[in-house]
Order: structure tokens, then C-alpha cells, then sequence
């Protein structure tokens, strides 16, 4: 069995959802559960429709409203002409965004938005090409079943950002998707949407979608999860940043978990936590080049000193200076309570005798975090930093790699650095302005020279 999740760029249209019905066509024998994006774009427009209601702007959120129904059947449409069920799925269009307009009207009245009410409306955009998805594959000939996503993925009641259950998901999916897939049926549903134990809708994050494939692909012990986007798999750098950027065709877990969570956008970082503990193998392919190599991430990548750069700006730098913190017990601890106490992730960390500095990419709460820190001494804030990741199996097996990463910046002032306690990742703090000449320095240091 294998799990086979298209982002929406992958179904973003007719022509997109033709290719995945051919890719999957390639691929029955090893039976397959597909997991799917909504339409390129949706859940933006979905998000759109609910603040703009909720902010009085009901014309312009009945607007796109009616811009995504004429979309998702003009699809359906196009994908199931002649098809037996063309009229019950265009139904349910319909009637899923006359709803979506009912609850426009609610949020008007009401004048503001719950998490609740948020999940409830961007789960529209997966429930939905699900199902058209589904039907498309039963024109094609192929026996193919859409799945509420919402039967499987149980959650709990943390609404934007569920955490899932993951005992749950096992047994829903062991009852649900498991049977389908020994009748020889193609399970087809949506990711990022999940439920509650009382069936409330529930969504898994930005991201999730690749979220789901992973917890599936656990659940029903896959041996293999792939997943399906726009671009050839991961890359050394960013392509959008550095256009001579390479394909990596092999990754290790930890390698591209921490390029995850420093930028590279290919796999969302919590991706990759349910396939490590379960040892399943995560591909990246290219759903317009399905004969491309992709990128694997197995256990037994080569160990290199840099597999890759990443880099992510608009950070926000916190320092904190106080004599009280020398030789001090605990003074850390209580230090990191004020980020835990007001939900902030911390992402990079320099401690020295009597300072300690981070960044954040959260800064919803940064007035309070500034005022609680102020307690321990003094607190300064740089908000225009940037945040560089030169991440390697092999990096500290290779001291010179580092001294070769510091020599690559040349004159740009680095306010950080910090090799992570693994030795895969150094990690240096420059301004927001510098993170684009700071990787394109280390990206021909590393790669474009030897190439």
C-alpha cells in the first residue's frame, strides 16, 4: 500500500487532475489511498469569503462565493461529461456553497470569526475536489471511492491547528480505508481536514495536507508515502532565489525536517515526524514530469558536509541582557516559560554568560513576551533579521565546512550563529535585506563551484 497526496497546484484544474488519474493508472498494483489538495488557490478565496463577511463586506464575499462555484463545475464539467454521476456531484457543489453563502450572511450579522467557524469553511476546498476527484477516476473506468476525510483524520477541538489522534486515525483507518483497499478500490479523499470525536470539522494548518498523507501513511503502515507538487523534488536552494539550484535525489529524514522548518516550502515540517517513527519512505515527485527522478528520504542517505542552504526572512531578533543570569539555576527555565506561557515557538537560540538571544517568527504576542522579559533585565528587538540554514548529515564531521560557510559571507554582518546540538545545521542570523546575497554566497561556495 501506498499514499499518493496531490497539492493543489497538482489539482488545479481538469487537465491537472487528468495527469494524477494517469500517474495513479501506473500505479494500481501497489495499491494506492490518494490524498488530495483543494483546487490551486481555493482555500485562500475560502478564507477570503469568511473575513470579508465578518467584516461587512458581504457583496464582495458573495462575489467570490459564486467565482469559486462556476470554477469547482466548471471542472466537474469538464472532467465528467457523460458521467453517470456529473449531476449528483454538480449538486453537491451547489448545495455546499449555497451554504457557504448562508453562513456569509451569519458572519455579517455576527461581525466576527471563531477558529471554529474558520475550519468549517476552509475544509470546503478539500471535501470538495475530493469528490470531484473521485468521480473523475470512475469515469476513467477505475474503482475509486471518496472518503470524508473527516471519518478517518480524529483530531482534538484545536481549531486552525489540530493536533491529531493518532490512535484514533489508526483504527478509523483500519475500518474505513483498509477494506477499501483489499476489494481493490482507490480510497480518495482530502487532506488538511480532520474531525473531533463529535464529528466537529477540524483543520490540521497550512500545510496539512502533506500532514495527512504522513498520518495515513502511518496508519495503515504504508510502504511508501508520496508526495506530488509542482516542482522536480527538493532542491539545494530555493529556485526562486537561486536559479542554478540542484535536485537532491537523496535526503535524509533529519536533513529535510530542518530545511522544512528553515524555509524550503516542498514538505511541510510536520510531514515528516509520523513517517520517521513508522520508517516509511517520503518521495517528492513532479506531477507535470512524472518521469522525473524525484527526491527520496531515506534512512541510508550519504552522509555529506552541506546537502543544502536554506534561508527565510522576516524574522523578529529578541536579546536579553542581565547580570542576574550569571551562574544563576534555572534562570533559562524561566526565561522560555514567557514564550510556552504565551505560545510562542522560539526558533533560533544564542546563550552567553549574561545574555541570550532569539528569533521568532511569531510576533502576535510579542508585546507581551517583550513585557514579561523585561522582568529578567534588559530587552532589545531587531525586527528586520533574517535567518540562513546551512544544513548537512555530515557538517561537523567536516570542521571546514564551517570556516567555509563563514569565509562565503564575506562582508555581510552575521548578528548569529548557533551549530545545532546534532551538528547537522548552522545556523546564522543576518538582516532581512542580506538573506538573498547571504545564500547565493554559501549556494556557489558549495555547490556552484564544484558543479
Amino acid at each position: 500500500m501506498i499514499v499518493c497526496k496531490f497539492g493543489g497546484t497538482s489539482v488545479a484544474d481538469a487537465a491537472a487532475i487528468g495527469r494524477v488519474i494517469d500517474i495513479i493508472a501506473a500505479k494500481l498494483d501497489r495499491q494506492p489511498v490518494v490524498v488530495v489538495s483543494a483546487l490551486g488557490g481555493a482555500t485562500n478565496q475560502l478564507l477570503d469569503v469568511a473575513h470579508k463577511a465578518s467584516q461587512g463586506e458581504l457583496l464582495a464575499a458573495v462575489q467570490i462565493i459564486e467565482q469559486l462555484r462556476e470554477r469547482h463545475l466548471r471542472e466537474a464539467a469538464a472532467l465528467l461529461s457523460g458521467a453517470p454521476d456529473a449531476d449528483e456531484v454538480a449538486h453537491e457543489i451547489g448545495v455546499t456553497f449555497d451554504e457557504l453563502a448562508h453562513l456569509a450572511e451569519a458572519f455579517r450579522t455576527l461581525g466576527y470569526l471563531t477558529p471554529r467557524s474558520l475550519d468549517t469553511v476552509a475544509a470546503i476546498g478539500e471535501l470538495l475536489s475530493s469528490q470531484i476527484v473521485a468521480a473523475a477516476f470512475r469515469h476513467r473506468g477505475f474503482a475509486a471511492d471518496f472518503v470524508d476525510a473527516r471519518d478517518v483524520v480524529r483530531t482534538n477541538d484545536f481549531f486552525t491547528k489540530a493536533e491529531p489522534d493518532v490512535d484514533g486515525i489508526a483504527q478509523a483507518a483500519q475500518q474505513v480505508l483498509v477494506p477499501l483497499i483489499q476489494q481493490g478500490r482507490i480510497p480518495v479523499m482530502g487532506g488538511f481536514v480532520g474531525a473531533t470525536a463529535s464529528r466537529v470539522t477540524t483543520t490540521l494548518g497550512r500545510g496539512g495536507s502533506d500532514f495527512s498523507a504522513s498520518l495515513i501513511g502511518a496508519a495503515i503502515d504504508a510502504e511508501a508515502i508520496e508526495i506530488w507538487t509542482d516542482v522536480d523534488g527538493m532542491l539545494t536552494a530555493d529556485p526562486r532565489v537561486i536559479p542554478a539550484a540542484q535536485l537532491i535525489e537523496r535526503i535524509s529524514f533529519e536533513e529535510a525536517a530542518e530545511l522544512a522548518a528553515f524555509g524550503a516550502k516542498v514538505l511541510h515540517p510536520a510531514t515528516i515526524a509520523p513517517a520517521v517513527q513508522r520508517g516509511i519512505p517520503v518521495y517528492v515527485f513532479n506531477s507535470r514530469r512524472p518521469e522525473g527522478k524525484g527526491t527520496m528520504t531515506p534512512f541510508d542517505a550519504p552522509r555529506l558536509p552541506v546537502r543544502a542552504i536554506a534561508g527565510k526572512r522576516s524574522a523578529t531578533m529578541v536579546k536579553l541582557r542581565s547580570s542576574r543570569m550569571l551562574l544563576a539555576p534555572g534562570f533559562l527555565r524561566r526565561v522560555f516559560e514567557v514564550f510556552e506561557r504565551h505560545r510562542t515557538s522560539v526558533d533560533v537560540v544564542t546563550t552567553s554568560e549574561v545574555s541570550v538571544s532569539v528569533t521568532l517568527d511569531d510576533t502576535h504576542n510579542l508585546a507581551a513576551i517583550l513585557q514579561d522579559l523585561a522582568e529578567f533585565g534588559d530587552v532589545s528587538v531587531e525586527r528586520r533579521s533574517g535567518v540562513l540554514a546551512v544544513v548537512g548529515a555530515g557538517l561537523a564531521d567536516v570542521s571546514a565546512a564551517l570556516a567555509q560557510a563563514m569565509a562565503a559571507l564575506g562582508p555581510i554582518k552575521v548578528h548569529m550563529a548557533s551549530l545545532s546540538a546534532t551538528g547537522i545545521n548552522f545556523t546564522l542570523v543576518v538582516d532581512d535585506e542580506q538573506v538573498v546575497p547571504a545564500m547565493q554566497r554559501l549556494h556557489a561556495t558549495f555547490f556552484e563551484v564544484q558543479a
